[in-house]
């Protein structure tokens, strides 16, 4: 039998707000400066001013000493090589053909960490949601985050496969659009399911999992241990 336990988080306002403005920060006001400053000036000029953001948004936590998250980590460190190869070759086929072989790398960056103890989606799943540090610390959340890399990892393969077929079929006006919006369409589905089958295993292991108003001060009932799965699982 399992001993029944609650975790209350803050209310889905609050993890919208947080999710959208780690989206805004790592992907959309980089992808938006760049199109800005390629109409207004040239391809060099949307380069430097995606690059610029990002480099800015790391030295800002560095200078304050707060924590990096996973998700900049990455988005810097893939928008480096993205400027150079753009600013080499000035070509916007060649800058946006690096996002969409992108989605590869990170699937497979995904499959590589599932043997982890945490994996590479637990840490961008903490970036972007508000979760108490002792939700990752019990075996069944470690295990389900095991299984939904390779859904993610899968996803992103779709995703990198779709962006490839609409870069070489489409304008760059229409691929930013189109691909913009199918990517995070998928991405919004399978967060969705992602949300649904966390919140089953939880459930299956005695532990309900609920959104509401009292925000980061409801993480006081972590203050005893969660429930650890029985032998017999």
């Amino acid at each position: 039998m399992h001993t029944s336990t609650t975790v209350q988080l803050g209310g889905i306002r609050t993890q919208l707000v947080h999710a959208g403005k780690k989206l805004l920060e790592t992907t959309l006001a980089p992808l938006g400066l760049f199109y800005l400053l390629l109409n207004l000036t040239d391809l060099t000029g949307g380069l430097l001013a995606a690059l610029g953001w990002v480099l800015a948004a790391v030295g800002c936590r560095l200078v304050l000493r707060t924590r990096v998250p996973a998700a900049l980590v990455l988005t810097t460190a893939l928008l480096v090589v993205r400027t150079v190869v753009g600013l080499l070759s000035q070509s916007t086929f060649l800058y946006f053909l690096q996002p969409s072989l992108q989605n590869f790398l990170i699937a497979a960056l995904l499959l590589v960490t599932v043997p982890f103890e945490r994996t590479f989606l637990a840490r961008l799943a903490d970036d972007f949601c508000v979760f108490p540090p002792t939700l990752f610390g019990h075996v069944a959340i470690r295990r389900f985050f095991r299984r939904v890399s390779l859904l993610w990892a899968a996803v992103f393969t779709a995703n990198g496969a779709i962006t490839l077929w609409m870069l070489a079929q489409r304008t760059v006006e229409e691929f930013l659009l189109v691909s913009t919006a199918g990517s995070y369409g998928l991405i919004a589905l399978a967060a969705l399911f992602s949300l649904v089958w966390f919140r089953r295993e939880l459930r299956g292991h005695g532990i309900r999992l609920l959104f509401g108003t009292g925000g980061p001060a409801s993480f006081a009932a972590w203050a005893r241990p969660l429930p650890e799965p029985s032998a017999s699982r």
